[in-house]
């Protein structure tokens, strides 16, 4: 197996001048403060380094008070990897594409961006052949209440898992496609439109390990959800109900969470290799506003 050691793209920055940076480890199973960084300024080849390092110890990172543009976050986006752009396009922000409105503003009787994303634990575009390999949130407007994003650690998912969910998933794969949950979530809220033809055959289910293998840490993560995967490969049906939900119920269990109270113009950058993430929920009374990237991944082995 080979393990990679960094971005592609890690020496094509250009000369940038170190900044003063501290990564401040959380007293929870996951994530690191990053202290002194302007993603605002050029980030130099060595600073980019320590980011990435820090990403892959701690899978969660927060960055606090950017006060960043569109432009500047998909620039730093783009140095781990490609962008890829969601397959509700109508929520891209204009002029950016790679950028998805996360929001449950609604304007001139129209939503203006993704108001629901989050509803269910999942890992972002795992129904993807080439899931992502991270995400980026940058918070523009957070409700007085309420807006929270919860983290789960996968990596400790796999390790605390018993004897028998080990023996039971030990070389199987499942199906995840985007349309697992949509019917439902389309009656639950106005955020989720019809898809065109041309955005389902966007969103194809795909088959990935249950247990993928970090390609950059060689670490195991249980890869599965309650928002994307719907069975088993090889097992009937009622079998593959039931070990799917055990599986859902242990990989979100407390002590593998970290929880993250926005702050003003907080980014928060995640590995969607190691973990899940849920939204905890917004008041309807509340207004949310948060720019998203994705950086495409790797196939899962």
């Amino acid at each position: 197996m080979t393990i990679q050691t960094a971005p592609a793209s890690l020496a094509a920055s250009g000369e940038a001048a170190d900044q003063s940076i501290e990564i401040r480890q959380f007293d929870a199973p996951l994530g690191a403060e990053v202290i002194g960084l302007d993603l605002s300024k050029p980030l130099s080849n060595a600073d980019f380094a320590r980011i990435h390092r820090a990403h892959l110890d701690h899978h969660v990172l927060v960055f606090r008070d950017q006060r960043i543009t569109p432009d500047e976050q998909v620039a730093f986006s783009k140095r781990f990897g490609p962008l890829q752009i969601h397959v509700l396009h109508q929520f891209g922000l204009a002029g950016h594409p790679e950028v998805l409105i996360v929001s449950n503003i609604v304007e001139n009787g129209k939503p203006i961006g993704l108001g629901d994303a989050g509803h269910f634990w999942h890992s972002d575009l795992s129904y993807k052949e080439k899931p992502s390999l991270g995400s980026l949130l940058h918070a523009q407007e957070l409700p007085a209440l309420g807006g929270d994003t919860l983290f789960a650690n996968q990596h400790l998912a796999w390790d605390a898992l018993p004897a028998h969910l080990r023996d039971a998933i030990e070389g199987r794969a499942a199906e995840h496609t985007y349309l697992a949950k949509y019917a439902e979530l389309q009656q639950r809220s106005p955020w989720r439109p019809n898809l065109s033809a041309e955005q389902i055959a966007q969103v194809k289910p795909v088959t990935h390990p249950i247990v993928r293998t970090h390609p950059e840490t060689g670490r195991r993560a249980l890869f599965v959800s309650e928002h994307f995967t719907t069975r088993v490969i090889g097992l009937p049906e009622d079998e593959s109900r039931a070990l799917l939900a055990e599986l859902f119920a242990h990989s979100t269990q407390p002590e593998f969470i970290y929880r993250h109270q926005w702050r003003e113009r907080d980014m928060v950058f995640w590995d969607n290799r190691s973990v899940m993430h849920l939204a905890a929920g917004t008041p309807d009374d509340q207004r949310r506003k948060l720019y998203r990237t994705t950086i495409e991944g790797d196939a899962p082995f």
